[in-house]
């Protein structure tokens, strides 16, 4: 069966390119969100089986929305999505429980492995 994946991240250029690698890979997008707050109330509603989470987003950044996210949910699957140089950001949200991270421009191996990986 297709996980289902929630793609959060405040640029739809970014979004969309993440949308593509997956549906390409048998991946079914369940929703998108543009900030934290939004990714919460839609993890709530759609209970996707993975989630791509940016860092930096108005409202309600990646963090935060992971931390919330797991509180709803302890088995929640999140990968961080970051630009170069964020890399205390991304230690930070791996702590806050995201299983992995891919780094921006996206590469499609890359995200497929994160998704893989993220899925077991």
């Amino acid at each position: 069966m297709a996980k289902r994946v929630l793609i959060v991240d405040d640029a739809a250029f970014m979004r969309m390119m993440i949308k593509d690698i997956l549906s390409k890979n048998g991946y079914e997008i369940a929703g998108e969100a543009e900030n934290g707050q939004k990714a919460v109330e839609l993890y709530k509603e759609l209970k996707p089986d993975l989630v791509t989470m940016d860092i930096t987003m108005p409202e309600k950044d990646g963090i935060a929305a992971v931390k919330e996210i797991k509180q709803l949910d302890s088995s929640a699957r999140i990968i961080m999505c970051s630009a170069m140089g964020q890399q205390m950001m991304v230690m930070e949200a791996i702590q806050a429980g995201a299983r992995d991270f891919i780094v921006k421009p996206f590469q499609q191996e890359r995200v497929i492995q994160a998704m893989e990986k993220a899925s077991k």
